[in-house]
C-alpha cells in the first residue's frame, strides 16, 4: 500500500549570517495511513523545519515529497498542522477558533459549531464555549488548538509538540485522548516530541534524527500492545533503546 506521507532525499538550508546553515541533509521517511510516527531528536535538528514543509509552509531545496502519491504542491490542503504556540485568534471565542478550519472549508456554521460542541466536551472544555483566549489557561489553549486541528477534517495531522505547555496531568489525559482520537477518525499523525516517554506511549514507529543538520539516525517499529503506561516493561525497554541513540547524537551537538 502507498503510504499517506513518502519523503525521500529531503535537504533544507538557510542563509545564516553570511553563509548557509544546512538544516535537513538527505532526509527520508514514510508514514503509512492510520499510523502514529514520532520524531525525536536534538534541538535544532531540523524537526520543526521538517513539519514546516510537509505543511507547505517551506519550500524544501531538493528532493521529493508525496502525499498521497502526489507531490505536495498538489496535495496541499491535506495536512492540518498544529504549532507550539495555539495560534488562537484573540478576537474570536472557543468555539469560533474552534470552527475556524470548517468555516475556511464551507462547512455550513450551525453544523460545524455543533460538532465543536461535542468535541470541546470530550477535551474538559464544556462551559468555555463563549470564552475568549486570554480568559484560558496556556493548557486550555492548547487544547482548544488540538480541537481546531481535530476538526479540520485533512488526511494528515501534523502535530509540534502540542502537549509541551501542559502540567504533567493534562498531558497524560490528551496522549489518551489523542490515541483514542486517532483512531475513532482514522487520521494518520507525523508527532514532534522531545518526550521519549511520551514518544512511546503513542507511536507505532519513532525516527530518530541527529544533530544538525538533522539525518535519520534510526527508525524503531514499536510492536507494543495497547493501551501502554509508563512502567510496562517494554516501554522503559524501548525509552532506554530511545535515550542512548539521543545521548549520542546531544554529545555531538555540543563538541
Amino acid at each position: 500500500m502507498t503510504p499517506l506521507l513518502h519523503i525521500t532525499g529531503l535537504w533544507k538550508r538557510f542563509r545564516h549570517n553570511s553563509d548557509w546553515l544546512e538544516v535537513l541533509h538527505d532526509v527520508d521517511l514514510t508514514v503509512g495511513r492510520r499510523e502514529f510516527v514520532s520524531l525525536l531528536g536534538p534541538s535544532g535538528c531540523g524537526k520543526s523545519t521538517l513539519c514546516n514543509i510537509v505543511s507547505g509552509l517551506f519550500p524544501a531545496d531538493r528532493g521529493v515529497i508525496l502525499v498521497d502519491g502526489e507531490p505536495l504542491g498538489i496535495t496541499r490542503g491535506r495536512v492540518a498542522y498544529m504549532q507550539q504556540k495555539d495560534l488562537l485568534l484573540p478576537w474570536r471565542t472557543v468555539i469560533d477558533n474552534a470552527t475556524l478550519g470548517m468555516e475556511i472549508q464551507g462547512v455550513p456554521l450551525s453544523g460545524a459549531r455543533a460538532e465543536a460542541r461535542q468535541m470541546l466536551h470530550r477535551f474538559g472544555l464544556e462551559g468555555f464555549e463563549r470564552s475568549y483566549p486570554a480568559l484560558l489557561s496556556g493548557g486550555m489553549r492548547q487544547r482548544v488548538a488540538l480541537v481546531r486541528t481535530l476538526l479540520c477534517r485533512r488526511d494528515l495531522l501534523v502535530l509540534d509538540e502540542p502537549f509541551g505547555a501542559l502540567d504533567a496531568m493534562t498531558r497524560s489525559a490528551m496522549q489518551g485522548y489523542l490515541v483514542r482520537l486517532q483512531g475513532e477518525f482514522g487520521r494518520t499523525v507525523l508527532f514532534i516530541t522531545h518526550d521519549v516517554e511520551e514518544a512511546v506511549l503513542l507511536s507505532d514507529r519513532i525516527y530518530v534524527l541527529t544533530a544538525r543538520p538533522g539525518r535519520i539516525r534510526a527508525e524503531v517499529p514499536l510492536d507494543l500492545p495497547r493501551p501502554r503506561h509508563p512502567t510496562d516493561e517494554g516501554v522503559v525497554r524501548e525509552k532506554g533503546r530511545l535515550l542512548n541513540l539521543l545521548q549520542a547524537e546531544m554529545a555531538k551537538a555540543f563538541v
